[in-house]
C-alpha cells in the first residue's frame, strides 16, 4: 500500500532543514506543514511544538528532513549526514527524508523507520498552502483523507502566524501572506465599525420597541400591516440590519456567510435604490408619473365600462339571463363610477405622494418594489371586488348545485360526521328541491361568464404583483458575498480535489498535483441562499385549479417569514 506525501509547493525552494508536518496513521498519509531552518535547539523546537498542538488541537512533531542540494557536492554530503544524524534526535515513525536537486525542478523522497514492511511506494502530492488553508471544503466525508487535510492546513493558523524574518524559538518557511498593508486597513475597519454598529443596533431597537406598541399592534392596524409588502419588506430589513450590527462573532461558515452576504445584499438594494431616486428626481419623472397616472386609471375604468356593457348584451352570441345580467352590470358599474370619483378627489395630491413615495428608494430597491405593488393593489382594488363578488355569487350557486344534486340521489352531507349519509325526503322536499336546482342551473352561465371575466382580470394583476414579488425575493436572498468569491477567488468555495500527474519515472515516487476544484455555481446558490419570504397559499398547480373552478377565492397576500436557522 503506498505512502501519500503532502508537500507545500512553497517549501520548494526552502533551506535545508527538518520537515514539521503530521502524520495521520489512519491514512496513511503524511502533511508536511513547514521547514524548520538552522540554527535551532532540539528542546526549544519541541517546546513550540507542544505550544502549537495546544492552540491547534492537532499532533504536530517533526517527521523528516528536508534537503536542497547546491553545487558542491562536498558540503551537500556533509549536510546529509548532518541532516542523517537528526533523525536519531525526533525519533518519528515512519522518517521522511525529501530532497531536492539543482538539476531537478521534481523532489525525491524515501521512508524510513516502517514497521513491519521493508520498501513502500511512495507518491508525491504538491498542494497550495494558501488555496487550502482559506477555502471552505463541501460535499465530502467527514472522515474522508482530503478533508483530513484541509482540516490540518486550516487549523494550523497559530504556526503560520509567524513571518519568516520574526524573531523567535524557531525560523520556519511556509505560507506567508504579504497583505501587511490591507491588514492594517482590515483592523482600522474593525475598529471604525464598532461604534456605528452600535448606533444602527440602538435605531433597531428603538423602532422595534415602537412597532411593538399595543396601539399599532391591534386587531386592525396589525391585519393591514401583515397584508401589505412594504411592511413585510421593511420588517424582514430590520431583521437584516439587526444580523450584521450584532457584535457576536460569526461561530462557524456559514454563519459568516450568511452575515456577509447579508450585509452585502443591504449594501447593493440601499445603492439600485439611490440610482433609482436620482433617476427618479434629475428629469422629473416623479411628475410625468402623476400626470399619466390619471389618463391611465381613466382609460382603465372607460376599457372596464365597456367590457360590463359587453357583457349586458349577447356576449360571444351567448343568450344570457336578462334579469340577472341587467342586474349584475349596474351594480359592478356603479362600482367604477365610485372609484373614478375616488382617483378624482385624489388627483391634487398624487404628485406629493409620489414624491414622498421616491424618497423612500433610500432605504433599498426591494422597499420602492414592495410599495410599487402595494400602489397597484390600491389602484386595482375594485378589480379585487369584482372578482371577490363574483366568486362569492358562483361558489354559492356551485355548492346550492351540489346539495340540491345529493338530494335527488337520496343523500346529505352529514355535519357532524363530515361524511355523505343516505336520506329520505318526501314529496315536497323533492318538488322544492327541483324547482331550486332547475332556478340555479339557468341562472349559472351568466353567473359563470361575470366570474370568469373577472377572475382573469384578477389573475393578470396577481401576475404583475407576483414578478415584482419574485424580484423582491431575488434581491433578498441572493448570496452576493459567496458569488463574489465564487467569482473571484473560486479556491475559496471548494467542492473537491483533482489529481494531475506532473512526472512518473521508474524507481522514482509518483509525483502529483493537487488542484482544487471550485464549487459549481448553482450549488453555491442552493448551499448560501438567504432566507425569503413565501406566497400564499402554498398551494399545488391541481389544488389551485380546483379552488378556480368551484369559487373558493384566492387570497395572494404575503405571510410573515418564516424564522430559519
Amino acid at each position: 500500500m503506498a505512502i501519500k506525501i503532502f508537500f507545500p509547493s512553497c517549501c520548494s525552494a526552502a533551506e535545508n532543514g527538518l520537515l514539521i508536518g503530521r502524520w495521520m496513521a489512519e491514512h496513511r498519509s503524511a502533511v508536511v506543514l513547514a521547514t524548520l531552518h538552522f540554527p535551532f535547539i532540539p528542546a526549544s523546537v519541541r517546546r513550540y511544538l507542544s505550544q502549537m498542538e495546544k492552540k491547534t488541537g492537532l499532533s504536530l512533531s517533526v517527521i523528516g528532513t528536508w534537503s536542497h542540494s547546491k553545487k558542491d557536492k562536498d558540503k551537500d554530503e556533509k549536510m546529509d549526514n548532518f541532516l542523517g544524524e537528526l533523525g536519531n534526535i525526533f525519533s518519528h515513525q515512519p522518517w521522511l527524508r525529501i530532497a531536492r536537486e539543482a538539476s531537478s525542478k521534481f523532489l525525491d523522497c524515501k521512508v524510513e523507520r516502517m514497521e513491519g514492511e521493508e520498501s513502500e511506494d511512495v507518491i508525491l502530492v504538491y498542494y497550495d498552502q494558501t488555496k487550502l488553508m482559506l477555502s471552505e471544503l463541501h460535499s465530502a466525508s467527514e472522515y474522508s483523507e482530503i478533508t483530513a487535510v484541509f482540516d490540518t492546513v486550516a487549523k494550523n493558523q497559530p504556526l503560520f502566524a509567524m513571518d519568516k524574518y520574526d524573531e523567535g524559538p524557531v525560523n520556519l518557511t511556509h505560507w506567508q501572506s504579504e497583505g501587511v498593508e490591507a491588514s492594517i486597513i482590515v483592523e482600522l475597519t474593525k475598529q471604525a465599525s464598532v461604534p456605528l454598529c452600535a448606533v444602527i443596533s440602538f435605531f433597531v431597537s428603538l423602532i422595534t420597541s415602537i412597532c411593538n406598541l399595543r396601539i399599532l399592534s391591534g386587531k386592525p392596524l396589525s391585519f393591514l400591516w401583515n397584508k401589505m409588502s412594504t411592511c413585510e419588506q421593511l420588517g424582514r430589513r430590520l431583521e437584516n440590519l439587526r444580523l450584521v450590527s450584532s457584535s457576536e462573532k460569526a461561530k462557524d461558515h456559514m454563519t459568516f456567510m450568511r452575515k456577509a452576504s447579508t450585509f452585502l445584499s443591504l449594501f447593493v438594494d440601499v445603492t439600485l435604490g439611490i440610482l433609482l431616486m436620482c433617476w427618479l428626481y434629475q428629469g422629473n419623472h416623479i411628475g410625468q408619473m402623476a400626470d399619466a397616472l390619471i389618463p391611465v386609471a381613466d382609460r382603465i375604468a372607460l376599457e372596464l365600462q365597456e367590457l360590463l356593457q359587453w357583457l349586458m348584451g349577447a356576449p360571444a352570441g351567448l343568450k344570457m339571463n336578462r334579469a340577472l345580467d341587467e342586474v349584475l352590470g349596474r351594480f359592478f358599474m356603479y362600482h367604477i363610477h365610485l372609484w373614478i370619483s375616488y382617483i378624482r378627489l385624489m388627483s391634487p395630491f398624487i404628485e406629493v405622494i409620489l414624491w414622498y413615495i421616491g424618497l423612500s428608494a433610500c432605504l433599498g430597491l426591494t422597499v420602492a418594489l414592495s410599495i410599487l405593488s402595494d400602489i397597484i393593489a390600491l389602484l386595482t382594488f375594485h378589480i379585487y371586488c369584482f372578482y371577490v363578488y363574483g366568486a362569492r355569487l358562483y361558489c354559492f350557486k356551485m355548492h346550492g348545485l351540489s346539495s340540491l344534486w345529493r338530494l335527488f340521489r337520496g343523500k346529505k352531507w352529514n355535519v357532524l360526521r363530515q361524511r355523505v349519509d343516505s336520506c329520505s325526503y318526501d314529496l315536497d322536499q323533492l318538488f322544492l328541491g327541483t324547482l331550486l336546482f332547475t332556478i340555479l342551473l339557468f341562472l349559472l352561465p351568466t353567473t359563470a361568464l361575470y366570474y370568469l371575466v373577472f377572475t382573469l382580470l384578477r389573475l393578470l394583476v396577481i401576475m404583475v404583483q407576483g414578478v415584482i414579488q419574485m424580484t423582491i425575493n431575488l434581491l433578498s436572498s441572493l448570496p452576493f458575498y459567496a458569488l463574489l468569491l465564487r467569482l473571484c477567488r473560486s479556491y475559496r468555495l471548494a467542492a473537491g480535489v483533482k489529481f494531475c500527474m506532473l512526472e512518473q519515472q521508474k524507481g522514482k515516487p509518483l509525483r502529483l498535483l493537487m488542484q482544487i476544484n471550485p464549487l459549481p455555481y448553482g450549488q453555491v446558490l442552493d448551499t448560501y441562499r438567504l432566507p425569503s419570504s413565501r406566497c400564499y397559499p402554498k398551494d399545488s398547480w391541481g389544488s389551485l385549479c380546483k379552488k378556480l373552478f368551484i369559487g373558493e377565492v384566492i387570497y395572494p397576500w404575503k405571510q410573515k417569514q418564516e424564522k430559519q436557522d
